[in-house]
């Protein structure tokens, strides 16, 4: 997979006999100290001019010779909706979501395509292909990604994101405030910073309040923290709901990654053609198994991202409980919620886990690096941007000065919630281990729920769950070789 987007993205700078760091102009660029930029010609003038306040059009104006039209490249409406919330160059947006007009004429074209079954990957790919040829109105300027596919655009061989110090970003004082594991997460093989998240993602558990009061007489998070302990405990708990006839979560997909996000080795090492699939993973098969033959899952709901599942987190559903990050309770929860604000509640998951991350990335090549600088800026490196996101869509946000304060603050109420959630988010972070990460794991981790996810359901048997995740892995990446099973 590298190796396909390093084959692409070589092709297309031999086309103009340069590498990264080069704009329009084909100038080359280095890191220079105190977050200054080296780069000359037109492209240093815009980034220089940019000044160091984010969302200040100093350097929008003074970008007499950059291209007209910035394109964002996501797989989701979530980027757009935070990125105008906080760049105040942003005069207005369309009605269907698809341009906004910057303040000095500037248009945002936000390209958007949806991440399952690699589709976003491939169209992105196919835009960073074509980038040194391209017109300047047609470059990819700032693209999304998410943590699973991360590496894959930060490798330092592939070039197809600037590092941050080339746009003038210094990340050890623009962004002292990120928490250092998504530095770490945003950094090339040689641990330089190539994407800047304004997100951090521990996750918890979200339950339904009426639901709790009906079984247990009480819908206090800390009480309800100690039916979700742990696994063990929770086992203990889903028993009480079904007497009640309740289920605890949806459906299997549900658990997934407390147990993927928490795996010891990576799905491919760095170099290798194999899968490696960990114990941890066949760990969740077994547990799943256990738990849709006890009915503690929905059997109307066959995974994510569909509409049975969306279903049940309405008021007339029956299911307990989801396991999200704060992002998972302002896109999924709150929008299919049709019952009074204050419903729902967060308390300890079952086990820590961190679930996704949306990384800004420059493309290589951009033609409007005064205005990527600022609007990366704005949405991940401004103290009060990330505390009015914080605020506004209960987002645990990259600012660990923001969440210290949010955790013990009235202020950083929901009233979606009825509670302050960050307490819980900032107890999960603490005992996070990340996951080593590799550029296979979005395809590893859909197909392995796809393939299994029918033998759970009994429509296959074990090892034939387990032969249709090798050949659909395959088909999705045609270089891997083999796949190891513990």
């Amino acid at each position: 997979m590298k190796k396909k987007l390093l084959s692409v993205v070589l092709a297309s700078a031999m086309l103009t006999g340069t590498l990264a760091g080069c704009g329009s102009g084909g100038s080359s660029s280095a890191p220079a100290d105190n977050g200054g930029s080296a780069e000359t010609g037109t492209e240093t003038a815009a980034a220089d001019t940019a000044g160091d306040t984010a969302g200040d059009t100093a350097g929008a104006d003074a970008q007499a010779d950059a291209g007209k039209v910035i394109n964002i490249y996501s797989f989701n409406d979530e980027l757009r909706t935070r990125i105008t919330a906080v760049y105040s160059a942003i005069e207005n947006t369309s009605e269907d979501g698809t341009v906004s007009t910057l303040n000095d004429g500037t248009e945002i074209h936000w390209i958007i395509n949806p991440n399952q079954d690699g589709v976003y990957q491939d169209k992105l790919d196919e835009a960073l292909m074509n980038q040194a040829s391209a017109a300047d109105d047609d470059k990819v300027d700032l693209f999304a990604a998410e943590i699973d596919y991360i590496v894959k655009y930060t490798d330092a061989d592939v070039d197809a994101a600037m590092p941050l110090s080339d746009l003038g970003i210094n990340p050890d004082t623009d962004l002292a405030d990120q928490y250092a594991f998504t530095k770490t997460v945003a950094s090339d093989q040689n641990g330089v910073q190539r994407a800047s998240t304004w997100q951090a993602c521990p996750g918890v558990l979200v339950y339904r309040r009426d639901i709790a009061k009906d079984v247990w007489g009480t819908d206090d998070p800390v009480e309800i923290g100690k039916k979700t302990a742990d696994w063990a405990t929770m086992k203990t708990t889903a028993e009480e709901l079904k007497a009640k006839g309740y289920y605890t979560f949806s459906c299997y997909a549900d658990t997934f990654r407390t147990y993927g996000n928490n795996i010891a080795s990576p799905w491919v090492e760095s170099g290798s053609t194999t899968i490696k699939v960990d114990q941890k993973i066949l760990d969740w098969v077994t547990d799943s198994k256990e738990w849709m033959d006890a009915g503690y899952f929905d059997p109307t709901v066959s995974g994510q991202w569909n509409a049975e599942w969306f279903t049940a987190m309405s008021s007339s559903a029956k299911v307990f409980a989801y396991l999200f990050p704060a992002w998972g309770i302002d896109t999924q929860v709150k929008p299919n919620w049709d019952g009074e604000a204050g419903g729902w509640a967060v308390t300890n998951a079952p086990l820590s886990y961190n679930w996704g991350g949306t990384y800004l990335l420059a493309a290589t090549g951009t033609d409007n690096p005064g205005h990527v600088k600022d609007i990366i800026m704005a949405l991940t490196g401004d103290k009060d941007n990330l505390t009015k996101v914080a605020k506004e869509y209960t987002e645990f946000t990259n600012a660990q000065s923001v969440m210290d304060a949010a955790a013990s603050s009235d202020e950083f109420k929901s009233d979606f919630l009825n509670q302050n959630p960050y307490g819980y988010f900032a107890d999960s972070l603490a005992s996070i281990k990340m996951a080593p990460l590799s550029s296979y794991d979005q395809g590893c981790v859909e197909l392995i729920q796809n393939a299994f996810g029918d033998y759970l359901k009994g429509q296959i048997d074990f090892d034939t769950a387990k032969a249709n995740f090798e050949t659909a892995i395959k088909e999705r990446y045609p270089e891997i070789t083999e796949i190891q099973w513990p």
